[in-house]
């Protein structure tokens, strides 16, 4: 399992299991990848990063909070003295309140904005310098199909996430002389702890995908999203940027 050999790899929001970000981590390590993984749950990063570690790859949890911008810097730094520096970036950490237009208070749009759009501005940038003095790299941003579509509760998320898909891929045109890609992914109905917490059901079983207009009739799972972040952090995407990839089921189809 050495697609990634020799890259070093940094998930943000990789603390919450189940969730993408912890998947994403351990399958990049799965693969040869050496792991930065943060998240403002320290001790859940950890967690994170010793199962790396048991399983015989090498992790370095970071405590972070993705919309401060010093944090960043301390991060990059943190990659650069303990692996050498960077080659693929994971703008994974997000949130999401999903709360009628004409209920949602201008603290709620805020944040959303913020944590889900701001902080990645600040991932990319930090990356793109990173990875300037490896001779390139991967940035991948996660997005949302409430990024492509308008879905009812998600003004302000998709607002956020509408604008990452944007971003990722004025950052694929301006970044491409350095030899560095950028993608977003737009994951649909997956079953995560942000999904169950969103949605307030505890358990898929219970989620009606015909109510969520799902054509392959289930929600996905993390390794679903992790697969797809995988491919585009590796070299078989090499010419591979400033793309969108759906992993919705079918959703966005209709």
């Amino acid at each position: 399992m050495t697609r990634l050999a020799g890259k070093v790899a940094l998930v943000t929001g990789a603390a919450s299991n189940p969730g993408l970000g912890n998947t994403t981590a351990k399958r990049l390590a799965e693969e040869g990848a050496k792991l930065v993984v943060t998240d403002l749950d320290q001790p859940g990063a950890e967690a994170c990063a010793a199962e790396i570690k048991s399983a015989g790859g090498e992790a370095v949890a970071l405590r972070q909070d993705v919309c401060d911008e010093a944090g960043w810097d301390e991060v990059m730094a943190a990659a650069e003295d303990t692996f050498g520096g960077l080659d693929i970036c994971v703008n994974n950490a997000g949130i999401a309140v999903l709360v009628p237009l004409e209920d949602m208070t201008l603290d709620q749009w805020n944040r959303q904005i913020n944590v889900n759009l701001s902080s990645v501005f600040l991932g990319c940038r930090a990356a793109i310098a990173a990875m300037k003095k490896r001779g390139g790299g991967s940035i991948i941003n996660l997005s949302s199909v409430a990024g492509l579509v308008g879905l009812n509760t998600c003004v302000a998320y998709g607002a956020s996430k509408g604008g990452v898909r944007i971003m990722s891929k004025a950052v694929a045109v301006e970044a491409a002389k350095y030899n560095i890609r950028c993608n977003s992914v737009h994951p649909g109905v997956i079953w995560t702890n942000m999904q169950a917490q969103a949605t307030g059901v505890n358990d898929p079983n219970a989620l009606d995908a015909n109510v969520m207009r799902i054509p392959l009739g289930r929600a996905g799972e993390p390794m679903d999203i992790a697969n797809c972040i995988l491919y585009l952090a590796s070299d078989e995407s090499n010419y591979v940027t400033g793309a969108e990839f759906v992993v919705d089921a079918g959703m966005t189809a209709q």
